[in-house]
């Protein structure tokens, strides 16, 4: 089932949808604020609006004692200045530095000095001398480095640390910039005293050691960053989602002013253009009385002037670009709309899904389903001035763009002729509907919906009923719409394999490392930290009670009840994986092209999805699972075509022939995706050795041996196997057993697992093995295998983590990239072993310039080695793990799985119970004593990717032995 990020609707499943009332004007309980809401909503929200303008959505749902936060302001990338693109997301980046009462030792002194790196900015933007730019950078320098004496980078991360927030973020899109957090509901009035300072001013602090992150993000943009911008370029040749790009243009990056961003801030950042969106476990009017206490003093912008967005002339003939660069060629194609809040949103949603929904869209049936193309698919992009129907394609081996191109249309053509099945429809709108449904499970996913609204300016009413309208839709309809929309009035673009002629890199100037100022504090901190709010108590998992345990036969069933909806998962585990079996992952693939003796495996899938279920079985190193979900009255005739599947599997010699060459194409590129290489490869092989899980694979003529009848005899034995079997959905223990019996294969005389295939992480012994690839940065990986998985080390573990590398609060985020902007990306863990009898093992990363290999890796090992200790910022680790273990309860299908992994490790209880006790009494010289046994002046193995042109193999020496390995000793064919 798609889970379809551009599309966030909130339904009721059912036959037809709940009618939604028109929005409703009502009191709250103390009389003071009125709200809007909608009859029947599932979300219960309620808006509110401040006399200040500020919206307010709240949506109250308890699955757990947290709260997520969406801080929405209509604002982004296209509302930058045309000579100052990329401001609106250097804002974002500065709104983390602090205001005039958080982020500071002094702001009065600390003002007069940042009042002179504005001007000083300005200035530096009329140079043009490549030798005077550099020696006035350098007094900039010297005076953003007196500043900093008077701030204290992390303030805004200390404090959320301390309240227990996770996934603390941001980002910036084209129409707005959005402010993230999922916070426990208890916290609530801190985190809003915190975020109502913070929006209401913008301090110009450490801004030149940010700039070099914001130049870092631009030089890791990718080749498809590059390919979509192209297709915006073609189809918005005047508006600003063509003519300009949300990270801003290399040259307006190295000039950056100050003084614009403030008088973006203070146009933009206002109330009556912003939004507070909130769901979790929440009290409508306590929660509404702190925003407006916190924010209600907001000044609005009476003068904020209307967006009109540029008018766009039609396309009359298709317009091409092409972009270079290392990773494997693609097609992109583009076709312009009107925006979100149109019609054209409910027509084009369901244009996408015929077109694509990962089981029985027509390039999913036609092309991806009959292998014509390596991979394909199709998304829509909505905005609020226009939007886009994006379709790509990636080519098999000898095939051209030309071809996969045409492919791609040629689909479009086909719902043009109304040649799509009339069951499609329906099944999208369910399809939508379950996807909603489970929506409704998450606070993300809901704060997300109310975020929407408020960007799209949607009626909440009218929101409700997107579904709804899609229903009425026909078929005639759709085929009228494409016909209208579709033709030669699209953009296409080529991205070819090669160095790029236009590559750009933003030089980033030198500067001086700033002081972290760790363990002080300002006095609206200290205000923070002295306020008490109700404590939560932490609920720990009892296995026993929360998981129903069966035994039929020689399979062990698990089950939990769903009480909250109609949806089921379906789960058979089986413990062996790609390790033990190399055919597994393959035979896996395979499947997905057979069908069941009477259905082919079109007429497979179809059907699936005209049942609102989906089938799929997934392969990991150790263990393999096969699972179906969807809706639970459906159960039964999913399970029936999935087991009628495993009991007589088409012989399809063909189908094999073209998967094979498929993967063969796939490896070629894979050697071309940087992530892949890097995570995929060199990390492996630093931690394994060049015998590892990534290269434990079927070999190429391997491969080209396969035989249909040998996969089909594999895929026969996932009903002989020993598995266990994981159940969560409405039926009952009592329910599921019987059903499982009456429509579960299971044999009496079970086939013998594969032989385990442990591979045990390496010895580090100092030696470091690069890889060259085109790219503007370096990124380098640490290892060190340490002792074996120990439970009673688990507590140490997650205090260290939290710590030392763990967030934007941790000991190497402050150090490397806050004070010295050394790196976009930096992390190190301690990594506690999945299995029981596994190793640990020490993991750290910086993704930096390749200018800066030399001081990003000096950094790092010297922060391994001579961990720097602060009491305070220990104290913020430990209140951070305590609040977020109280306000966290697993719930649902999590309970299953957490038991799942408890079992791995040789556990039959919920190891949290443990950890929050044990953290409550350790001391700072506990956790120097862990690093001092486990961390420091250890070994390691060191991998690292870039541009050997750029690569400091000097430096790298003095590490310890170099080796270069070769794309084919790190992928293994």
């Amino acid at each position: 089932m798609r889970r379809t990020l551009y599309i966030l609707l909130i339904v009721t499943i059912s036959v037809a949808c709940t009618q939604s009332k028109t929005d409703e004007l009502i009191s709250s309980s103390d009389g003071k604020y009125t709200y809007e809401y909608v009859e029947d909503d599932p979300m219960k929200t309620r808006i509110y609006t401040l006399e200040n303008g500020l919206k307010v959505y709240l949506s109250a749902y308890a699955n757990a004692p947290r709260a997520q936060v969406l801080i929405p302001v209509r604002a982004g990338g296209k509302n930058d200045p045309a000579d100052n693109t990329g401001l609106a997301h250097y804002l974002e980046h500065m709104m983390f530095k602090g205001t005039g009462d958080f982020g500071t030792l002094d702001y009065e002194k600390e003002k007069i000095l940042l009042d002179s790196i504005e001007m000083m900015f300005e200035h530096y933007g009329t140079l043009t001398d490549k030798e005077e730019r550099k020696a006035y950078y350098a007094k900039i320098d010297e005076i953003s480095n007196r500043a900093a004496e008077l701030a204290i980078p992390n303030e805004y991360d200390q404090m959320t640390a301390l309240l227990g927030a996770k996934r603390v973020n941001a980002w910036t899109s084209f129409d707005e910039t959005v402010y993230t957090v999922d916070i426990p509901s208890n916290e609530l009035k801190r985190y809003l005293k915190v975020e109502g300072n913070r929006f209401k001013t913008i301090v110009g602090r450490l801004f030149h050691t940010e700039l070099e992150t914001v130049y870092e993000e631009k030089n890791r943009k990718s080749d498809g960053f590059d390919a979509f911008q192209g297709v915006l370029e073609n189809l918005f040749p005047t508006h600003q989602y063509g003519t300009q790009s949300v990270i801003g243009t290399a040259e307006h990056l190295k000039n950056p002013s100050i003084t614009a961003i403030k008088k973006y801030f203070y146009n933009y950042y206002r109330p009556n253009n912003a939004a507070i969106c909130i769901s979790g476990d929440i009290d409508y009017d306590k929660t509404i009385r702190l925003i407006d206490q916190y924010f209600g003093d907001w000044k609005p912008n009476e003068n904020l002037t209307e967006w009109v967005p540029a008018k766009e002339e039609p396309i009359t003939t298709p317009q091409f670009k092409e972009v270079w660069g290392p990773e494997s060629e693609f097609v992109y194609i583009g076709y312009r709309f009107d925006g979100r809040k149109t019609k054209d949103y409910i027509l084009l949603s369901l244009v996408d899904m015929i077109l694509s929904n990962s089981q029985a869209g027509l390039i999913d049936i036609n092309l991806k389903q009959q292998q014509q193309v390596l991979s394909a698919g199709s998304f829509p992009y909505f905005l609020t001035d226009y939007s886009t129907q994006f379709l790509y394609g990636y080519p098999k081996e000898g095939q051209t763009l030309d071809e996969v191109k045409e492919l791609l249309l040629g689909q479009l053509e086909l719902i043009k002729k109304g040649e799509f099945e009339e069951w499609l429809l329906d099944a999208i709108i369910t399809d939508f509907k379950i996807s909603k449904m489970k929506g409704l499970e998450s606070n993300k996913t809901r704060a997300s919906n109310l975020k929407e609204a408020f960007i799209f300016d949607i009626k909440w009413s009218d929101y409700l009923k997107e579904i709804e309208k899609m229903e009425s839709i026909t078929k005639e309809e759709i085929v009228a719409f494409a016909n209208e929309h579709f033709k030669d009035n699209y953009a296409y673009v080529y991205k070819r394999t090669g160095e790029d002629p236009n590559k750009q890199i933003v030089e980033k100037p030198k500067i001086t490392k700033v002081p972290v100022n760790r363990g002080v504090q300002s006095d609206f901190n200290k205000e923070i930290t002295e306020m008490t709010p109700e404590k939560l108590l932490p609920v720990f998992l009892d296995y026993d009670k929360e998981i129903t345990k069966n035994d039929i036969e020689s399979v062990k069933v698990l089950s939990k009840k769903n009480e909250e909806n109609e949806l089921f998962e379906l789960s058979f585990l089986y413990e062996f994986g790609k390790n033990d079996h190399k055919t597994v992952g393959i035979a896996a693939q395979y499947s997905e092209y057979i069908g069941n003796g009477s259905l082919s495996a079109e007429e497979f899938k179809k059907e699936m999805y005209k049942l609102g279920c989906s089938f799929s079985i997934k392969v990991d190193d150790t263990r393999t699972s096969i699972r179906i979900k969807g809706l639970d009255e459906k159960m039964q005739p999913a399970i029936e075509l999935v087991e009628s599947m495993f009991a007589t599997p088409s012989v399809n010699q063909e189908a094999l022939d073209k998967l094979v060459e498929r993967n063969l194409k796939s490896r070629v590129d894979a050697k071309k995706d940087r992530e892949r290489v890097l995570w995929d490869g060199l990390a492996n092989y630093g931690k394994y050795g060049a015998k590892n899980p990534f290269t434990n694979k079927l070999s190429n003529e391997q491969l080209k041996a396969l035989k249909a009848e040998d996969l089909v005899s594999v895929i026969q034995n996932f009903t002989k196997w020993k598995h266990r079997i994981l159940y969560y959905g409405p039926k009952s223990p009592k329910e599921i057993v019987e059903f499982i019996k009456k429509n579960h294969s299971i044999t009496d005389t079970e086939l013998q697992l594969p032989a385990k295939n442990n591979f045990e992480l390496a010895d580090a012994d100092n030696k470091i093995f690069w890889t060259h690839f085109d790219m503007k940065q370096s990124e380098i990986v640490f290892f060190n295998k340490n002792i074996d998985f120990n439970p009673k080390l688990s507590s140490k573990v997650r205090l260290y983590n939290q710590y030392f590398g763990s967030g934007m609060n941790s000991i190497v985020f402050q150090e490397i990239r806050e004070a010295q902007g050394l790196a976009y990306s930096v992390t190190s863990r301690y990594v506690e072993a999945k299995k029981a009898d596994d190793s640990n093992y020490l993991f750290a990363y910086v993704g930096t310039q390749a200018d800066k290999q030399a001081e990003a890796m000096s950094s790092m090992t010297d922060l391994l080695n001579n961990m720097p200790e602060s009491e305070g910022a220990f104290d913020i680790a430990k209140k951070s793990i305590l609040n977020k273990i109280e306000s966290e309860r697993i719930t649902k299908n999590g309970i299953l799985w957490n038991y799942v992994r408890a079992q791995d490790k040789g556990l039959n209880y919920d190891i949290r119970k443990d950890i929050y006790q044990d953290v409550q009494e350790l001391t700072l010289m506990d956790i120097k004593d862990f690093q001092s046994q486990n961390v420091k002046d250890k070994p390691y193995n060191i991998v690292l990717i870039g541009d050997r042109e750029q690569i400091d193999i000097d430096n790298l020496s003095k590490y310890g032995e170099v080796n270069e390995v070769s794309l084919e000793e790190i992928f293994g064919y």
